[in-house]
């Protein structure tokens, strides 16, 4: 192909290398950077991407060629006279992910004054507490938004400068900029102990003392990815919050979550609603995601998920926990399609992110002692294995087939619990950006499990579809995922697909 052909038959190619970009949820510096990883002498720059967009450059032969292999298509298809249709090109911008919401007849039961009076009542006879009621809503906030919040990111790096790595000490120097002070203890506090009731697993972290005190276990001495997480996490409630009195002690365990929510209540002692039970649980969350983004400031970490393909091992680089890598990676990454689980054993979800609307595993968040074993984040848990673990997995969706894959990994935390972090996508919409048929590949995929008895490995022809999308998100685990088995999961027991399913129906 010559240069003269390309630039004759290029009449659309602007509009076509923008629509896939856009399509593909990549910015002009994701595609230029992965142009530059299959060949730097011939990939073009951003703002030579901008003008062949806009049609003020033809792109030579070499470089149409890499633009093309981004993208898994044949160069040809760029320099027909076929201009694509912007409609089924361009994203859906009205499906964001998370929880679907559905409209509710007839509306006027819906009105804020009777929601307010119904909740409380609604709380009393479920048994949830108000601080649970809180956190769901947050999380749905939080999905529905995909993780994207621009002030509490513009904060944190006017706070860090967006500087990558943070250490300990320019975290503590900060922290001294914002005049606080840093104390270490060893035994907590009876002032803090008889406000909190704590089982022998679960180990405070840390707390603040108004206005302006951090007071730290010198457990934390020896773990630096822990202590830089705790220390930004005070300086989120310093800048955003004026370091007041209303914030949660830090703790962790398998209950940690729970008890720290509710000050040291049992989860299930009051279904009040109270005022300050929002006011923590928004508080907590707009910390947690502060801390985040300022150990993983937007733009570099991105850059650092494109350079060594979203790959987990960037936590040990940058310092951060494996937990921080992955939530982070949901709220940066070019591909919104994200979710996020955290489990204890025997299947107690700790956190929850499902920007991608995923069913969550047995549809609540208690502990479960028998949740679908077919789960990623479930199978790891007990192994020994201490290296990631990548799973494709078919799942239904209401009346559609919806294939994932995640990366799961063991992790222990401060007081030596075991647990395990998973970080997955949804590969639905990436299949249907290259203009493949997800819904029909899923099915296909879903077939072939139930006819090898609930797992299989993935056909050739989809493997390749697979293939293409792995190459284009950047995302390593998921070629990894590919070679091993795909299997079938399910939210619940009662609608295992599998023949025979793996749990006898209750009588």
């Amino acid at each position: 192909m010559s240069k003269k052909t390309t630039i004759r038959n290029a009449h659309f190619l602007g509009t076509k290398i923008r629509n896939l970009r856009k399509r593909n949820n990549l910015t002009l510096e994701d595609l230029s950077s992965r142009c530059m990883r299959i060949d730097i002498e011939n990939a073009p720059s951003v703002s030579y991407l901008s003008m062949i967009e806009r049609g003020k450059r033809q792109p030579a032969a070499p470089m149409l060629g890499v633009i093309a292999e981004v993208f898994q298509k044949n160069a040809k298809w760029f320099l027909d006279d076929v201009i694509p249709d912007t409609t089924t090109l361009n994203p859906d911008k009205g499906n964001r992910g998370g929880v679907r919401g559905m409209p509710l007849e007839p509306g006027f039961l819906f009105t804020p004054d009777v929601l307010q009076n119904a909740i409380p009542e609604m709380l009393s006879q479920t048994g949830i507490s108000g601080r649970q009621f809180a956190h769901l809503l947050i999380r749905a906030h939080q999905e529905n938004n995909q993780n994207h919040f621009p002030e509490l990111e513009r904060a944190a790096e006017q706070v860090g400068r967006k500087q990558m790595p943070l250490d300990v000490q320019a975290l503590s120097d900060i922290c001294k900029s914002l005049g606080m002070k840093i104390k270490w203890f060893t035994r907590l506090p009876k002032t803090v102990a008889q406000t909190l009731t704590l089982k022998d697993t679960t180990v405070v972290r840390s707390f603040f003392d108004s206005p302006s005190t951090i007071y730290v276990n010198r457990l934390m001495q020896e773990q630096p990815s822990r202590l830089k997480y705790d220390l930004a996490h005070y300086i989120g409630h310093k800048v955003l919050h004026d370091g007041d009195g209303v914030k949660s002690v830090m703790t962790t365990g398998p209950l940690a979550h729970r008890k720290a929510r509710d000050h040291g209540l049992d989860i299930n002692s009051s279904s009040a609603l109270d005022s300050k039970d929002i006011v923590h649980a928004w508080r907590d969350f707009e910390c947690s995601f502060f801390a985040g983004a300022l150990l993983c400031p937007k733009v570099a970490y991105r850059r650092l998920l494109e350079q060594r393909a979203h790959d987990v091992s960037v936590a040990e680089t940058i310092g951060v926990t494996t937990s921080v890598a992955m939530r982070r990676m949901t709220a940066v990454s070019s591909y919104p399609h994200w979710h996020y689980f955290d489990a204890y054993p025997p299947g107690q979800l700790h956190a929850v992110y499902r920007g991608n609307g995923i069913p969550l595993p047995w549809g609540n968040m208690r502990l479960v002692q028998d949740p679908c074993q077919h789960w990623a984040v479930f199978r790891l848990i007990g192994s020994d294995a201490r290296q990631p673990s990548a799973q494709i997995s078919v799942l239904d969706v209401g009346n559609e087939q919806r294939i994932y894959c995640c990366e799961s990994v063991n992790v222990s935390d401060l007081s030596g619990n075991a647990h395990v972090v998973c970080a997955g996508i949804d590969i639905n919409p990436a299949l249907s950006a290259q203009g493949s048929d997800a819904l029909a590949i899923a099915a296909e995929l879903k077939k072939a499990c139930i006819d090898n008895g609930g797992s299989v490995t993935a056909p050739t022809a989809i493997k390749n579809e697979l293939r293409q999308v792995a190459r284009l998100l950047n995302i390593t685990w998921l070629d990894r995922g590919i070679e091993s088995e795909a299997r079938l999961i399910c939210p619940r027991s009662g609608g295992c697909p599998r023949n025979p399913p793996c749990h006898k129906a209750a009588s």
